[in-house]
């Protein structure tokens, strides 16, 4: 064994043989999840439009996962799968608002909802022990700073283990980037103070007062989520340079931007504070982006959708002297996974009901063993863009169902119609050729995978069928479409998803 591989398997061996001793030198963490941003909105992605030096220069310090997954599509049920460690059907969050009713609107109407979907919970309930609570059994001091989006009053990030809140509350989007604030749960800063810079500024500052305590700031940035708000002199930036048919918005590039600068602000104040070997940082996203806004190709659809667009994000692992520099992964890890590996990171060694998996033999060198990624959506999402989503029909972003990955498979079980889509990942990323009726066989074993899975799980189907819906009425809204006789922008209500 060279020496290398030695002194890998060894802190690897220290990690895993140690965890129960008091002793063990627990990592700070800075767990940063950007809003909306899509797979390949990131310079070290590919793109040539955006520009993220810093997160670029993140990506370099430690671990690229190119395969990393939300665990939902939508931003509510990601975050509470990612710090409770549990699928949604656990916590019964599957998005905020009621998925029946819509909104008013002919396309969010009753009559184009063929079952009655599932209840959704708003509240992530109480009872969960999350991980800042899990942390702060160590004697962690917590910080939340920006977006919570899991419950109302009685609900927010200090009844779940943070000491420190700085603009977490119900909703979904901050309603506006610049002072005064509409939304936040926080002060507002001078008149024009950019949200996304304040947040950098709070987090910065918290790290300056904690640097003696083994600390977790968690960074859920406002940013990139609508509504699309730059800082004008950014904004013209791009507007000079050069677009692509994918990447051509010079509002949200500034929106990226700004995001990057302040990811850059906190990396440098825990490089100041000599606290980066002893700082575990994980960047990713909640879920993908918007395919109208930022169009995520190869990826099909975006936001909303369970095809790959709207559920695989980035996602880096950087600790200074653990993690490899520059350093690669493709296994297919998903963000109900960090409970489990901050866990066995930090040496907690009570037992806790969790349903991810403990990545940190991959972080270290290792592989993880044979597994599936399940993905489970009961209810309805409405179109952002009619013409533009690419996701089940342009109706809707995702219609009630279930998604399996295993190994470079892909089956859609969506409930309606009992209809399957099944794609090779590995040949088609863009999930463009559905192959159920060539490969009756790897469908029939991911079926039975997912069976089991949702028979063990207890994950609710939706069976009902809705009196209102009105096929007619369907059938007219997709020939309108299809003659772009309906323009199709259901803008106004996304912050609330």
């Amino acid at each position: 064994m060279n020496k290398t591989l030695l002194i890998k398997f060894s802190f690897f061996l220290l990690m895993t043989v140690s965890c129960s001793k008091e002793t063990i030198e627990k990592p700070n963490i800075v767990l940063i999840v950007a809003d909306d941003l899509g797979w390949s909105d990131l310079s070290y992605m590919g793109s040539t439009y955006y520009e993220t030096p810093n997160i670029d220069k993140l990506s370099k310090s430690g671990m690229i996962f190119y395969n990393g997954y939300a665990s939902a599509a939508n931003c509510a049920p990601s975050r509470a799968t990612m710090l409770s460690g549990k699928y949604q059907n656990a916590h019964g969050i599957y998005s905020v608002v009621n998925p029946f009713l819509g909104y008013g609107s002919d396309r969010g109407s009753r009559k184009t909802r063929k079952l009655i979907p599932i209840k959704t919970k708003s509240n992530l309930d109480l009872d969960f022990f999350v991980i800042p609570e899990m942390l702060k059994d160590l004697g962690y001091v917590n910080g939340h700073f920006g977006k919570w989006h899991l419950g109302d009053i009685g609900f927010h990030p200090e009844n779940s283990g943070f000491d420190i809140n700085i603009g977490g509350n119900k909703h979904g989007g901050p309603g506006g980037y610049f002072s005064p604030y509409k939304y936040t749960n926080m002060d507002d800063g001078p008149k024009g103070e950019y949200l996304t810079d304040r947040i950098g500024d709070e987090v910065v500052n918290f790290i300056e007062n904690n640097r003696e305590n083994n600390f977790f700031a968690y960074v859920p940035f406002f940013s990139v989520h609508t509504p699309i708000q730059s800082k004008p002199d950014y904004q013209k930036k791009y507007r000079n340079k050069n677009s692509n048919e994918y990447h051509n918005r010079a509002d949200y590039a500034g929106m990226i931007q700004s995001l990057d600068e302040n990811v850059g602000k906190i990396m440098d104040k825990i490089d100041e504070l000599n606290l980066s070997e002893n700082t575990l940082i994980i960047f990713t996203s909640d879920n993908g982006g918007i395919s109208a806004i930022s169009n995520q190709y190869p990826l099909r659809a975006g936001k909303g959708s369970y095809y790959e667009g709207g559920i695989k994000v980035p996602l880096i692992f950087s600790w200074k002297g653990k993690i490899d520099t520059e350093s690669q992964s493709y296994e297919r890890v998903s963000n109900l996974d960090f409970y489990p590996t901050i866990k066995q990171l930090v040496g907690y060694t009570s037992p806790i009901d969790l349903d991810g998996e403990d990545i940190s033999p991959v972080l270290f060198g290792g592989k993880l063993k044979k597994r599936e990624l399940y993905f489970h959506f009961p209810i309805y999402l409405e179109p952002y863009n009619v013409h533009k989503d690419n996701g089940t029909d342009p109706l809707f972003r995702t219609r009630p169902g279930t998604v399996v990955i295993k190994d470079n498979w892909k089956l859609h079980h969506y409930y309606e119609n009992n209809q399957f889509e099944l794609y090779n990942l590995e040949k088609d990323i863009s999930e463009s050729k559905n192959l159920i009726d060539i490969n009756i066989k790897k469908k029939d074993e991911l079926l039975s995978k997912l069976n089991n899975w949702r028979k063990t799980e207890n994950a609710p189907i939706p069976s009902k069928l809705n009196p209102h819906y009105d096929q007619k009425y369907v059938d007219s809204l997709m020939f309108l479409i299809d003659k772009n006789y309906i323009s199709g922008k259901v803008n106004k209500n996304e912050a609330r998803k």
